[in-house]
């Protein structure tokens, strides 16, 4: 496989770092994109990435980073500014003629989302598709890492109780190490991906009370699924000092949940990888540790 030079944004985060390290070590050169050099970006450079810190609200910033490279991977946070941002990239990739673009969605995202986070994310899709740019949309059910998130750890840990208000609604959850693989994938060879939408999911799709049963088998400890209702969940989240633009995403995608738009099995994965995406006693396995109070 010839070298490419491949830009990965948000490179510090959750599939950004494991995109990196899966290019890296398949002898690619990347250019890891950052909103900050602190520790993080030390170890990415470490282990031999290009770092560059900006932020993907600069058109200006958008340009330098998408400067000299061949693909990129587009992933931005759960705050307001996706529409811009991704207007921006657009046109920044097409000077750059990108032979792609891989574009973190959600499997929520649709032209109907209550979730404001959810409708950007549709709309961003649509701002590439119209740039001409090429362009795979991924679209992940909730991560597996989800579950280590403090508002979901620290009930289990205190309680041992999940307690969301997801109804009896499923999913498969996909950790960012699966998603990051089937990325790099993507990066290095595009050709048969261009304009595809895939969503990304782990091996078995499950209710809560069946994650709780797994986690109460691996924790050796009784986990239970506890419904929140969805004031009782707002509440919960305002301990938190997260933005309300991240709680109400956070509330519509629990409605969501239960009317089932987070469903489905890996499909895609595997297929591209040649490995099946981790169980969810496997994630909970791996981080044991989270979980000891």
């Amino acid at each position: 496989m010839s070298q490419r030079k491949i830009l990965v944004t948000a490179a510090a985060g959750k599939t950004g770092v494991h995109t990196v390290q899966n290019l890296l070590d398949n002898g690619h050169a990347v250019r890891a994109f950052v909103r900050k050099e602190d520790d993080r970006s030390e170890a990415l450079r470490t282990a031999g990435a290009e770092i560059m810190s900006g932020d993907l609200l600069s058109h200006d910033d958008a340009i330098r980073a998408t400067d000299g490279v061949d693909a990129a991977y587009l992933c931005y946070p759960v705050r307001p500014g996706f529409i811009q941002a991704t207007a921006y990239f657009a046109d920044a990739a097409r000077r750059a003629n990108l032979d792609v673009v891989v574009n973190m969605s959600q499997i929520s995202a649709r032209e109907n989302a209550k979730s404001h986070a959810a409708r950007d994310h549709w709309i961003a899709e649509r701002v590439l598709d119209w740039s001409g740019v090429p362009t795979v949309h991924i679209r992940p059910t909730f991560f597996a890492e989800w579950l280590v998130f403090p508002w979901v750890r620290d009930t289990i840990v205190r309680d041992g109780e999940i307690a969301l208000p997801f109804g009896n609604g499923r999913h498969a959850p996909i950790t960012a190490e699966d998603q990051a693989r089937f990325i790099a994938a993507v990066l290095a060879k595009p050709d048969a991906h261009i304009g595809q939408s895939y969503e990304l999911c782990g091996p078995t799709q499950m209710n809560h009370t069946e994650i709780a049963g797994v986690m109460s088998e691996v924790l050796d400890r009784k986990i239970v699924y506890k419904p929140a209702t969805l004031d009782a969940y707002r509440e919960h989240l305002g301990n938190y000092g997260l933005p309300e633009f991240m709680i109400q995403h956070f509330i519509e995608v629990a409605v969501d949940y239960q009317n089932g738009v987070f469903e489905g099995e890996d499909r895609i994965i595997q297929q591209v990888t040649g490995t099946a995406p981790q169980s969810v006693a496997e994630f909970v396995s791996a981080n044991r540790d989270v979980y000891k109070a």
